[in-house]
């Protein structure tokens, strides 16, 4: 009597798949980033016909990672195909759309200017820690989680959030430049004040973005608390402290437009270790309580239960 082979469902096979493709939409998005943001110093033609104009869409891309990022996940577990193949190709992807191209446009924007020699490498190895964080990160979220644990809390500062912190300031860019090259002539004094502020910022930013990406890195690697975003603020019932921050992202974003994304992403990336240090230097609340093995047991205070590799901002 011959045995019968067990096959797969034709949908199940076809709901395998749709994690896998988002997964690697990530990586060509990635990689896309990558290819745009070279561009940069060289003789214009298609797409991105000037540095700021390339490096907008580097930034673009790699947000869009950010949401494949986001998807992959989601479509696994709704399938139910979530695997450790699954998890592994998510951080390699992560490594390329998160950590390479991030370091890449960093090192494009900076060399705009032409920086000494003595700047440009101290910049080549603020890029070359980051890439190294982010990998680390990206390995030791691999370690600590498995596929069934769910989270609102994360251990440092996720990858793509740390992406999209660099990245933010791309997206402000050409918004910079159109606010510093209008005419005030007859401009009264707020658009002066706001010409002025374009003015000095865009200068400003070939020192900042360098100590934002080195915080970043740091801040990856990093025992930290950082809230998940989507768990926390769309899932549930919500206080009211959450529904006014909520409101106060959404009404700068419309008054601010652009400027906003590099505002929402440091805010994010920035607020946890200052609250931390805030409460190291107060007497009686160590550092160590932000941290999830040290998370106050309250049981009106969310716990930091484990993480799931394909989250959004997870890896």
């Amino acid at each position: 009597m011959k045995m019968k082979r067990f096959r797969m469902p034709r949908r199940e096979r076809l709901f395998a798949v749709l994690p896998t493709l988002l997964t690697l939409g990530n990586a060509i998005c990635g990689f896309g980033a990558i290819t745009f943001a070279a561009k940069v110093g060289l003789e214009p033609y298609g797409l991105g016909r000037s540095p700021t104009e390339c490096l907008w869409i580097a930034a673009v891309l790699v947000f869009l990672a950010m949401v494949f990022d986001m998807l992959d996940g989601r479509a696994a577990r709704w399938a139910n195909q979530t695997s450790e193949f699954g998890a592994e190709l998510d951080s390699l992807c992560d490594a390329v759309s998160f950590g390479v191209a991030p370091a890449v446009m960093l090192i494009k924007f900076t060399a705009e200017t032409h920086p000494p020699m003595f700047v440009a490498r101290l910049l080549w190895v603020i890029a070359v820690l980051y890439v190294v964080c982010a990998i680390l990160r990206l390995a030791r979220f691999n370690v600590e989680t498995d596929e069934e644990d769910t989270h609102e809390f994360f251990s440092g500062l996720p990858s793509p959030a740390a992406a999209g912190t660099v990245a933010s300031f791309m997206i402000a860019l050409p918004e910079l430049e159109s606010l510093a090259a209008e005419s005030v002539e007859n401009a009264n004094r707020l658009d002066r004040l706001i010409h002025d502020v374009a003015l000095v910022t865009l200068p400003a930013l070939q020192f900042v973005l360098p100590v934002v990406a080195l915080a970043c890195a740091c801040l990856m690697v990093s025992t930290i608390r950082y809230s998940h975003v989507f768990n926390q603020w769309f899932r549930g019932r919500r206080s009211y402290r959450h529904i006014l921050r909520l409101m106060l992202g959404l009404a700068i974003a419309v008054i601010f437009k652009e400027l906003a994304v590099p505002l929402v992403f440091a805010w994010f990336s920035f607020e946890a270790p200052v609250r931390a240090g805030w409460r190291a230097l107060l007497p009686g609340r160590p550092l160590a309580a932000v941290t999830p093995e040290a998370a106050p047991s309250d049981e009106n205070t969310p716990q930091p239960p484990p993480q799931v590799p394909g989250s959004p901002l997870a890896s």
